[in-house]
């Protein structure tokens, strides 16, 4: 494990993970670059760490701060090393229940958004380091393993993610050095959490509060009892591994979620498997 400084890329920092990652990131001594739509949030940390943190504006959802931000942080610190993907915005509520146009405002932040940033670090990973590497870092989430009634879309922009890092990391020259994990956490006791957009619940569903995307409503608001600031330190424990994994179930709820998409995978393809037969070319 290396004890060198690296560069932080934080997207999302104003708070949340975002927030935790860039103070333990800084108390390590390492640069960070903390990216967030309104910069004045972290005034006071900026005065903190006034040589080692650099705060710049940032809406992934425009691909040109985007290009900006990275060009920003290349010039001030001379490289990046790991990127924190972080930022988006999400709402709770059942799929027939959310509107369009806000579920396709979670994918343009949670997911196309992301796509970009990771685009933009793999490029100044293996072009712009020298030596070439860097660690990509991307939030996903335990409904990004397995949907979750209640946030139906949200679960599809993280399953798109999910896909897209699993593609990406394939697709790149092992030479580049150039590691992806998703991060797939469970519930967090985050700013960003209580912060979430609740949406009224659909008249369909309006007669079982047991069904469960009702359950989720109730269920979200009470067990966010996972640490930040604690889950930070193991963020930071992560991307000094050699050999990071790709998936990395964080919480209780995670590793569950995980197993369990994995035994229903299993189970299914051992249960189909015969059917496979006969159904080829000839």
């Amino acid at each position: 494990m290396s004890t060198t400084p690296q560069v932080w890329f934080i997207t999302g920092a104003s708070s949340g993970f975002g927030r935790s990652m860039a103070e333990a990131a800084l108390a390590a001594g390492h640069n960070v670059v903390a990216t967030l739509r309104k910069p004045e949030v972290l005034n006071a940390l900026q005065e903190q760490y006034p040589s080692t943190l650099l705060v710049l504006q940032l809406d992934v959802m425009k691909p040109d701060q985007i290009e900006d931000a990275f060009a920003k942080a290349k010039a001030t610190f001379g490289r990046i090393d790991v990127v924190f993907n972080n930022a988006g915005a999400a709402c709770v509520g059942e799929i027939e229940g959310t509107p369009i146009d806000k579920a396709r405002l979670m994918f343009e932040s949670l997911f196309w958004g992301a796509a970009q940033v990771s685009i933009t670090a793999v490029r100044y990973f293996r072009e712009e380091n020298k030596p070439a590497g860097g660690r990509l870092l991307q939030l996903s989430s335990k409904a990004g393993v397995q949907g979750v009634a209640g946030v139906g879309f949200y679960s599809a922009t993280k399953f798109a993610l999910e896909g897209f890092s699993e593609a990406l990391q394939q697709e790149m020259d092992p030479k580049w050095n150039i590691k992806v994990t998703l991060i797939e956490p469970g519930p967090f006791k985050t700013g960003a959490a209580h912060n979430l957009e609740f949406l009224p619940i659909h008249p369909a569903y309006e007669h079982d509060l047991t069904l469960p995307g009702n359950m989720f409503r109730s269920f979200f608001t009470r067990a966010l009892m996972g640490d930040p600031d604690k889950v930070s330190q193991v963020f930071l424990k992560l991307a000094q591994l050699e050999n990071p994994p790709l998936h990395f179930p964080i919480h209780e709820y995670a590793v569950m979620f995980t197993r369990k998409k994995a035994q229903e995978l299993n189970e299914a393809a051992d249960k189909y498997e015969s059917w496979s037969q006969g159904i080829y070319l000839d």
